[in-house]
């Protein structure tokens, strides 16, 4: 639905919000297209305090396991803690799509080498890719 390419140090975490802003999907017959996700499926990388706030805060449905550094302050600070977040291990187990849609993507020479330099080329190689495997 949405690529978004950053320089390779850049973090994952941060750019989740962004992503999800750039989303926008038609809707069958009149309307406005839906901006907003159901459900985010995410790894660990994404289990941070600040990313499940700004899902609660849009309304959206956070699945992504706990970190084990979160988990071991969590409890040191014992009844102050608080609970820990809902995890869904039904859901989770759908994140293996995005990672098999990776792997299919790394398919394509070009982008597993990146051979393009430019950011810009790189998005249309990328955009061809996946229209490429969604036809197929």
């Amino acid at each position: 639905m949405r690529f978004l390419i950053t320089a390779g140090q850049a973090g994952d975490n941060p750019q989740l919000v962004p992503l999800l802003d750039g989303i926008s999907v038609a809707r069958v017959g009149p309307g406005r297209p839906r901006r907003r996700p159901e459900t985010v499926i995410a790894d660990k990388a994404y289990s941070h305090p600040s990313t499940r706030e700004a899902m609660r805060d849009r309304r959206i449905r956070f699945v992504s396991p706990e970190r084990d550094d979160q988990l071991a302050r969590r409890a040191a600070k014992g009844s102050r803690g608080g609970r820990p977040p809902a995890f869904d291990r039904a859901a989770y187990k759908h994140r293996n799509v995005v990672e098999r849609c990776f792997n299919r993507l790394k398919q394509f020479r070009d982008l597993a080498t990146r051979y393009a330099k430019r950011a810009a080329y790189y998005q249309a190689e990328l955009t061809i890719a996946a229209i490429i495997l969604w036809l197929r």
